[in-house]
């Protein structure tokens, strides 16, 4: 018997954060404000959930106005012809009593590439105000230039402006939706 529950992503207590190198001597941290997505939770057998979630390119902020407006344009995410980033899930692999391998497919400026993403799972717990809530963390890494992110400029002492390598760093408080029935199939 599989036992699924849908849970909407809670945005205000969650965080999608990525770093990229820069100059080849420092990071540059940043983050997306807008962001949504469901996780289908099979308890009996974890490897039958998914993960749906998309992101609003606009919505980049790494704390700088100019280079968040650098980063929307068509040198990198070309925000007006490609405005959001997806996930899909393809599958969820146990590794131990509160971890996860989650493998699926990442869409960046109109390419889809395969990326895994290794989950520990937070908890769960019950608001004050009944809801049923679960926490997850995850963390993965991407070449952008995998996504047609090529912008760059050589730096005379070697290296580059941009590593093509990004880690991504991911907090995700779910919710359980109310008044949806729990799905049970034999």
């Amino acid at each position: 018997m599989t036992t699924t529950k849908t849970w909407n992503i809670d945005t205000a207590h969650s965080g999608v954060h990525f770093s990229v190198r820069h100059m080849v001597i420092s990071k540059v941290r940043g983050s997306f404000g807008s962001f949504a997505g469901t996780v289908t939770w099979d308890d009996a057998d974890p490897r039958a959930s998914a993960v749906e979630a998309t992101l609003d390119v606009g919505s980049i902020d790494t704390g700088v106005g100019q280079r968040d407006d650098h980063l929307r344009s068509p040198d990198f995410f070309d925000a007006q012809q490609f405005p959001q980033i997806a996930f899909k899930s393809r599958g969820v692999e146990p590794k131990g009593t509160d971890r996860l391998r989650v493998t699926g497919d990442l869409t960046i400026h109109g390419v889809t590439r395969e990326v895994d993403l290794d989950v520990e799972l937070g908890g769960r717990a019950k608001d004050p105000w009944g809801n049923e809530r679960a926490g997850f963390s995850a963390t993965g890494k991407l070449n952008r230039a995998d996504f047609g992110l090529h912008w760059n400029q050589a730096l005379e002492t070697g290296g580059v402006v941009v590593s093509d390598e990004v880690k991504l760093s991911i907090d995700v408080e779910v919710v359980k939706q109310a008044g949806v029935a729990e799905t049970v199939a034999a």
